[in-house]
Parts: C-alpha cells; structure tokens; sequence
C-alpha cells in the first residue's frame, strides 16, 4: 500500500499524486507502487527493498542523490497472546524535499508520528521530519517495554502462588523478547550515531539536537530493556533453584520411606525362608513378627525425625 501525504496550509494532507515536497509511506507495497516511486524520484531500487526484508540490520547508507537510515521498531503481533510484540526493519529515504517511509508491515510508528505531527513539520524540512519520526520509534519501544514489565509482573505472582510450567514457558518467551529488543535497539543506537557524524547529512544545530533526542530515547530504550531482561533472567534462574529445591525435599523424603521400609521387607524375607526361624511354632508367631517390623520402621522412622529437626538429614 502506498500512502503520499503533502504538505498544504500547515498541514499533511492526503494526496494521489509526487508533489516537490511530500512524504511517501510504502507499506507492503507492490512492484507497480515500487516501480511508480523509482519512477519519480532518482531513489536506488535497494533502498526501497532493503527495508522489506525481515533480516535486514539497522544501518546508515547513502547515494549520489539519496541517503538512508534503517532502524528496526516494534510492532504488536495480533496472533500472539503470551508476547505480542516483535520489531520490524523501518527504512527511511531522504531524496530532495521527499521523505520516504518503507515497511513490510503497518506500524504504530507512523500512524501516532502522523496524527502527532499535523500542522508541525513539512516534508520539506526532510532532516526534521525523519527525526521526529524516529523520536516515536523509541517512544514506543518504552511502551512497549512497560507493557511488557507488567505482564512478567502478573507471571511472576502466578508462580508465587503455584509453579506452573505454562508460565514459565510463558516467561521465557518474554525473556526471547527482550533479547530481541535489546540486540535491535543495540543495533539502532549504532546507527543512529553513524548518521549523527555522517559528513553526507548536512544539518542545522536543531535537527541535529532533533537528531540527538531520538538517540536519547533509543538509548532509554536499550537501557530498560536490558535491566528487564537481567531482572528476569535472575527470576528464571530463581525458580529453577525452587524446582530443584523442591524436588531435592521430595527425594528426601522418598528415600527415608525407602529405608524405613526396607527393615520390614528383610523381615518378612527371612520368614519366607523354609528352615528353622525363631518363634516358627508359636501361635502368635504372625503378630510377633509384625510387631517386630513395626517397632524397627518406628524407630529408623525417629531417627530420622531427630536429624531432620536438627537438619543433618
């Protein structure tokens, strides 16, 4: 889908045609919407592509008439109710006075940049533009990251009352996610200064302050993401040491049943024997032999009592 927006009586207004000054936001788009942009602006065919590809790194590159800046920002996934988010590689294209947007996917991005942005900035002033741009793709990976804290928040209570191993696949999902975000947000940081000291972007003092405040939230960004992630790594391996615990307590307690029962089961494999065994004869011989196993479960039984209380055993 391709979207042109111009820039009429202080405002971005939507258009069907290139104007000198505009921005053009590619969104899935077709070879015949590629092939009508590289028709009308001097844009190189890879620089519309790139951004298309799910793998692509964030980077700073530019040609004769064009330069480029791809970082990657997050997106929600609908069909994902245990993290719903991913990121995403956003390429923007400054070409003269246009500003084009490419995308494989729609964004929150561009939707809150445009409603936000109305009355504030024309294409024109291409530098400006790109950057405020890019200040709403770390806005919204604080976002994102916040919804994200909470929900590992709410997991984490839910395992506080009772291990479950649904939610901890849940939390290692989320743990996925933020090595996601921080090595995208590692990337875009990188970025991001390459073309703050790229001697082919020419800019004023207040795009390149616009410029360092999208680092700044990046940035933020990266810091966040990575203290939630070593807070929850922290967690994981927390109740890995519960689980272990736990099941060090049950074999504990396996193994002294075990042996409390081993005395009567000797016993009673000494009787099945056929020669000649004390009280053979007697008429109470089944009680006596019983008694016996009992009396020896009950005593191994408080030995084991007394080391537990006094935590040898």
């Amino acid at each position: 889908m391709m979207t042109i927006y111009r820039w009429e009586n202080g405002g971005l207004k939507e258009t069907s045609d290139f104007s000198p000054s505009c921005w053009i936001n590619l969104v899935e788009p077709t070879t015949t919407e590629l092939e009508k942009v590289l028709t009308s602006t001097s844009v190189p065919r890879d620089f519309l592509t790139d951004p298309l590809d799910s793998d692509e790194r964030p980077r700073f590159d530019y040609d004769d008439d064009a330069s480029i800046l791809i970082v990657h920002i997050p997106c929600p996934v609908n069909d994902d109710e245990v993290v719903p988010y991913r990121t995403v590689p956003l390429g923007i294209i400054l070409t003269g006075e246009k500003v084009i947007t490419v995308c494989s996917t729609q964004t929150q991005v561009t939707t809150a940049f445009l409603d936000q942005i109305r009355r504030v900035c024309p294409p024109s002033d291409r530098y400006r533009f790109a950057f405020r741009l890019l200040w709403h793709g770390g806005v919204l990976f604080l976002r994102y990251l916040h919804d994200i804290h909470l929900r590992t928040n709410a997991l984490e209570e839910e395992l506080h009352r009772s291990i479950s191993n649904e939610v901890l696949l849940k939390l290692l999902m989320i743990e996925k996610t933020f090595v996601y975000f921080t090595t995208s947000l590692k990337a875009d940081t990188i970025a991001l200064a390459r073309a703050n000291t790229a001697r082919q972007l020419v800019m004023s003092e207040d795009d390149r302050d616009q410029l360092e405040d999208a680092m700044v939230e990046y940035q933020q960004a990266l810091e966040t993401a990575t203290i939630h992630a070593n807070i929850l790594n922290g967690t994981l391996d927390t109740f890995a040491s519960l689980i272990n615990n736990n099941l060090n307590n049950v074999m504990k307690y396996l193994t002294a049943a075990t042996i409390m029962l081993a005395a009567p089961t000797l016993i009673a494999s000494l009787y099945g024997m056929n020669i000649g065994l004390p009280f053979q004869g007697h008429h109470h011989a089944f009680a006596i032999v019983m008694g016996i196993s009992g009396l020896l479960a009950a005593a191994i039984g408080a030995v084991f009592f007394v080391l537990s209380r006094k935590r040898i055993f």
